[in-house]
């Protein structure tokens, strides 16, 4: 029995004329669905130019048929398909209330992107994978009820990829949310990591999570110094993730030296020109 499985149009199939309608009746029509706990959704087709809001508006439309999913990826494709910060995305608000089951959701692309009033009783696990956050995408999880939520994944990325906030916009969403069971926070993939930083350790969630994920960003020895400072203060802490980072080798060798497990791989060292990129400004994924 699968309880996982991936659904995509290919580069032959978008070549003789399929899209997004035909991702759907290929998912409907899979004898496999009624087993299935995880949906995976690849490309459909032509995400750099089409939207995926007759998918959304399928799943929505027959819920019964999903009435098992409990954990759902919409756009999970790599450079191959199409870019991360090219990919057209859509309008979840009705989804919420279709998949009341729901546990896990992660969507990867921000243009377009709209999550709207997420009120869900169950939801344990949100990630929003993107090049550039909108600060109506920040504000639809800052205003949302998931009274269950565990693990909040967020990639801030660059204003050159559709980050339209600031420092302000983080950190009033981690002063005016409620998560309530929050105990994973990932504040990731950002052009402003140092300041970023700051704010994260002075949230109210730093009490209550035991892994911290600072991953993907500019984070330099700036921002080190304030983890190697404030961190020993929060016993819960249990974890770190720092991988893709600026420090030098001196402050990774120090953070490592923490009690907990310290993730500082992936460093590219220090830019003498401060020519600092989060991941996802990098690489073409």
């Amino acid at each position: 029995m699968e309880i996982s499985k991936f659904y995509s149009i290919s580069y032959e199939e978008y070549d003789d004329g399929k899209g997004v309608e035909d991702l759907l009746k290929k998912i409907l029509d899979d004898p496999d669905l009624p087993d299935l706990k995880e949906l995976v959704i690849g490309s459909w087709g032509n995400a750099w130019e089409d939207d995926c809001q007759e998918l959304i508006d399928g799943i929505v439309k027959n819920a019964e048929r999903f009435s098992n999913i409990e954990s759902l990826f919409f756009g999970d494709m790599g450079y191959e398909d199409c870019e991360v910060s090219w990919i057209i995305q859509g309008d979840y608000s009705k989804l919420w209330d279709a998949l009341p089951q729901l546990k896990k959701f992660t969507v990867k692309g921000g243009m377009d992107l709209r999550l709207g009033k997420i009120h869900h009783e169950n939801l344990e696990s949100l990630t929003v994978i993107c090049g550039g956050l909108p600060v109506s995408v920040i504000e639809s999880v800052q205003n949302a009820r998931l009274p269950k939520l565990k693990k909040l994944m967020l990639y801030i990325g660059s204003d050159e990829y559709g980050f339209d906030g600031d420092v302000d916009a983080i950190k009033e969403l981690l002063a005016e949310s409620d998560f309530p069971e929050l105990t994973y926070l990932g504040i990731t993939n950002s052009e402003i990591q140092d300041e970023l930083i700051e704010v994260v350790l002075n949230s109210k969630y730093m009490g209550q999570i035991s892994t911290l994920d600072l991953s993907m960003g500019t984070l330099t020895d700036k921002g080190g110094s304030l983890l190697l400072e404030k961190i020993p203060e929060w016993k819960n802490i249990k974890k770190l993730d720092l991988h893709y980072h600026y420090l030098s080798d001196e402050m990774a060798e120090k953070l490592e030296g923490l009690p907990i497990e310290v993730d500082v791989s992936e460093g590219n060292g220090l830019c003498e020109d401060e020519d600092y990129y989060c991941m996802h400004a990098m690489l073409t994924e």
